[in-house]
């Protein structure tokens, strides 16, 4: 992770990914960029991770689709013959345009992380909904996982770094809700690498951008910042109150939701959801953009609802002595 921000913050290519002008950032959880081809290679198979940038197709066990987007797919996959970096299983992004769940293309690139049990985070609630609802502790793990989410979004800052597509559907579940990662950098920008905030991406209307999750200055400035991170993560909190609903899911079309975003009309406050993690998500919809809070406000917020609910939950009968802590010589 410290070599890939190194080589973000020196502007160094990663592995073998072409590195070109504007180019999309590699997610700092990869272990490590590779180039997957089914030739064999000429040299001895180490019994540890390749330190080359290659593999062959029989390196790699593709053994369950996770999630098919538009940037690419994942897949929990194994090594067939030894380890990498000390892991037989993982996470294996397929990054090319073209490739499909059903169609493997012979030359692609791959990301390999580490690997997640419980698929993506919108899909997790969604699938476990009705185990989810009746518990009484439901909005502290809530707020557990929003931290973890703020937290993992926080040091993108200090580096120059916008995501772009920070969304449910592109956070990761190992253990909910405390092994939370944010995933999916494919539309991630480097800032120190441009010359200004305003997106490049109207002039190529090729690359599409998850317009239920932008910020309004961005459709009417063409316009994105780290405060544009920070309303999609107010998205993101939205999104887990209802379990993965679609964002505006009453809105059709591409044009009334960007008619109801810059109108200023927001999401159905969810029910149930508790009144601290609702003004988070007011907070992060502000206008304008200057007024939203940083991601270390919003961890700072939540530490502080974690604590209150820590000292909530103390047992009612404790003495008070408790709350003393007593020095002594022994």
């Amino acid at each position: 992770l410290m070599q890939t921000i190194r080589d973000l913050q020196e502007g160094r290519p990663l592995g073998n990914v072409a590195w070109v002008q504007d180019s999309p950032v590699l997610s700092p959880a990869c272990i490590l960029p590779v180039t997957f081809s089914d030739k064999p290679r000429m040299e001895q198979h180490s019994s540890d991770c390749p330190q080359g940038p290659h593999f062959t197709k029989s390196d790699l066990s593709l053994l369950q689709l996770i999630k098919a987007g538009k940037e690419g797919i994942f897949y929990k996959a194994r090594m067939t013959r030894g380890t990498c970096k000390g892991h037989e299983m993982f996470t294996c992004k397929i990054a090319k345009e073209g490739v499909t769940p059903k169609t493997i293309h012979l030359y692609f690139y791959v990301l390999i992380m580490e690997f997640v049990s419980s698929g993506t985070l919108r899909s997790f609630l969604k699938n476990n909904k009705d185990k989810l609802t009746p518990d009484p502790e439901l909005q502290s793990l809530f707020t557990i996982a929003s931290i973890h989410i703020a937290l993992a979004m926080e040091p993108l800052r200090s580096k120059m770094v916008v995501h772009c597509d920070l969304a449910l559907r592109n956070i990761m579940v190992n253990r909910f809700p405390w092994e939370v990662k944010v995933a999916e950098f494919g539309l991630a920008r480097d800032l120190t690498r441009v010359r200004s905030y305003r997106s490049s991406r109207r002039k190529n209307p090729r690359e599409r951008v998850p317009l239920r999750w932008y910020p309004p200055e961005y459709f009417r400035n063409n316009y994105y910042s780290f405060k544009g991170d920070v309303w999609s993560y107010g998205i993101v909190l939205w999104e887990m109150q209802m379990f993965g609903t679609l964002p505006y899911s009453n809105l059709e079309t591409s044009e009334s939701v960007v008619y109801y975003i810059c109108a200023g009309y927001k999401n159905k406050d969810p029910d149930g959801c508790r009144p601290e993690i609702l003004q988070i998500m007011r907070d992060c919809w502000t206008e304008p953009y200057t007024s939203r809070p940083s991601f270390t406000d919003i961890v700072r917020i939540l530490e502080n609802i974690m604590e209150n609910d820590a000292v909530s939950n103390l047992p009612s009968n404790l003495p008070s002595t408790f709350f003393y802590l007593v020095f002594c010589d022994c």
